[in-house]
C-alpha cells in the first residue's frame, strides 16, 4: 500500500528499508533525544528481532488490512527516512494515538512531518469510521513536536506536570487531540 503526498509518500515495508532501519536504531542518534527518551531504547538484540519480525511480514506479504505503521520516503528517491504509527489509548472507547518518527535530520523543519501526520490522519479516518478523535502524545522538552502538532490542527487537551524525567530533569507530559470534525473542516 502506498498514500502518495507532495513531497513525501507513506507506503508498506520493502526489503531495502530494513538496513536503513537497522542503522538509525543501533547506536546513539538525534532523534532519539526527542522521541521517548525517558523509554528505554531498542537492545540489538530487540532491534534483530524486530527485522525479523518486518522480513516475515515482507516475504508473507502480512499487512493489517487497516494498517498500524507506515513508512515515510522521500518522494523523489523513495528513500526510507521515517515511520508514522498508531496504538490504542483505549480499543474500548475508539481512542487511537499517532505517533512519527524522522530519523535523519536533514529532513528535519521541511514540511516533511506536517505533509505526513496529514496523510497519517486522512488515511486512519478514512479506514476507521468508529474512530472520533486522534490522540497525539509527546513531552515539553520535544518543542518541535509541540509546533507540529499546533501546525496540523491538533489542541492542547493535557498538561501532566512534570511526569517525564530527562537527563535527570523534570519535563511535563503533553496531550493533543483532533477530533473527526475539526479534521474534516480543515479540508
Amino acid at each position: 500500500m502506498e498514500i502518495q503526498g507532495k513531497k513525501i509518500k507513506l507506503r508498506d515495508w520493502q526489503t531495502r528499508d530494513i538496513p536503513v532501519y537497522r542503522q538509525w536504531n543501533i547506536g546513539h542518534h538525534t532523534w532519539m533525544e526527542f522521541d521517548g527518551p525517558y523509554y528505554p531504547k531498542m537492545t540489538e538484540d530487540e532491534v534483530r528481532l524486530s527485522i525479523e519480525r518486518i522480513n516475515k511480514r515482507i516475504e508473507e506479504n502480512n499487512f493489517p488490512p487497516v494498517r498500524e505503521r507506515m513508512n515515510i520516503c522521500d518522494l523523489e528517491n523513495d528513500v526510507f527516512i521515517g515511520q508514522v504509527s498508531s496504538y490504542w489509548q483505549s480499543k474500548e472507547t475508539n481512542w487511537l494515538s499517532i505517533g512519527i518518527v524522522i530519523y535523519d535530520e536533514a529532513f528535519w523543519s521541511r514540511g516533511i512531518g506536517a505533509e505526513a501526520l496529514d496523510l497519517w490522519c486522512a488515511y486512519l479516518f478514512k479506514n476507521m469510521p468508529e474512530l472520533a478523535r486522534l490522540d497525539l502524545r509527546t513531552w515539553s522538552g520535544n518543542k518541535g513536536m509541540m509546533k507540529l502538532a499546533e501546525k496540523i490542527g491538533f489542541k492542547l487537551e493535557a498538561v501532566f506536570r512534570k511526569a517525564r524525567i530527562v537527563k535527570g530533569k523534570y519535563f511535563d507530559s503533553i496531550g493533543y487531540g483532533i477530533l473527526r470534525e475539526e479534521f474534516e473542516r480543515k479540508y
